[in-house]
């Protein structure tokens, strides 16, 4: 099979005719062989009663229905898990990806060798200020902490070779650093493709303001864990190391301070009364405490059942 199409749905119920009837006309005119995973994340619009209706009309058409809301990273994580083509793609619901951009997004995997593909939206038809400009701010930090140089590392129209969605985990919300993901696992070649992107027609956005502070969180996390997941120590341990050598040196200064001072007749405080003393005590005790959480963070990496599980690119 050449593509599968996998499509996250939430509360999309009047956009779904439209959009399956739009892909299967590039899929016939392009000549492709296809199948379409749409993934009902617990809609309450009626939304799987639609899927149903649809799939008796399109053979190819898969539905897969959530008892509630999980969020856009299940619903992937179960569409990639199902998908069989060579080139997987994703896209939203709601009729703002084109699924007019896959065939050279097709062709960019297939001919050009890339691993994946992201779209980038140049031109948005969202609002200015609660999207475009918070998108902005988000790429850019996205961009800096994951060396990935693309300008919409969210856009919801990619596509991948088979075997990239086969090699990763999506989790949580995790769907927003896919491109991040793929480059852990090895998969490197990752290309862009300016998409155009439509005004939503029917209901209205899922996502709010906190997408991107939650997103920035999640950064943070995906960035500690491919760093340090499985070397832990390396992180708290240093960082407890520097802490106590700190809190170290703070006390032999004040003591050596106070003896220098006795010793020459001159006035001195008592260690206890000097408020660097406890400044120093923290810094001890927070270096104590880093260390020992290295070291039960490094004794529950070396129990963990994928401590030794690597991505085999080729054998012989």
């Amino acid at each position: 099979m050449d593509i599968s199409i996998i499509i996250p749905a939430y509360n999309e119920r009047e956009s779904l005719p439209e959009l399956v009837a739009w892909i299967e006309r590039v899929m016939s005119d392009n000549g492709y062989s296809h199948e379409m995973i749409i993934v009902d994340d617990g809609s309450t619009d009626g939304s799987w009663k639609t899927i149903k209706e649809l799939a008796c009309s399109h053979p190819g058409l898969h539905g897969i229905s959530f008892r509630r809301n999980y969020g856009k990273s299940a619903a992937l994580y179960c569409g990639f898990a199902k998908a069989s083509g060579d080139v997987v793609f994703t896209m939203d619901a709601d009729l703002q990806d084109s699924p007019d951009e896959i065939p050279e997004m097709y062709r960019m995997i297939k001919e050009q060798g890339y691993d994946l593909v992201s779209g980038w939206k140049q031109h948005r038809k969202d609002n200015a200020l609660t999207k475009n400009l918070p998108s902005k701010l988000y790429n850019a930090t996205a961009r800096c902490i994951t060396g990935i140089k693309l300008h919409d590392m969210n856009c919801g129209l990619k596509a991948y070779r088979n075997e990239v969605v086969k090699n990763i985990e999506v989790y949580g919300e995790m769907h927003r650093y896919i491109p991040y993901l793929a480059k852990n696992a090895g998969f490197t070649n990752i290309g862009e493709k300016p998409v155009h992107h439509q005004k939503r027609k029917y209901g209205r956005s899922k996502f709010g303001m906190e997408r991107f502070i939650n997103g920035f969180l999640d950064l943070q996390s995906l960035w500690f864990l491919t760093r340090f997941g499985k070397r832990p120590m390396h992180f708290f341990g240093y960082s407890g190391l520097l802490m106590f050598f700190i809190g170290f040196v703070m006390t032999i200064w004040i003591i050596a301070a106070k003896l220098v001072n006795q010793s020459r007749g001159l006035s001195f405080r008592q260690v206890t009364d000097q408020p660097l003393f406890y400044l120093a005590l923290v810094a001890v005790i927070l270096g104590v405490m880093l260390f020992l959480a290295g070291f039960l963070g490094e004794m529950i990496s070396r129990s963990s059942s994928d401590r030794n599980r690597y991505n085999i690119k080729d054998e012989l």
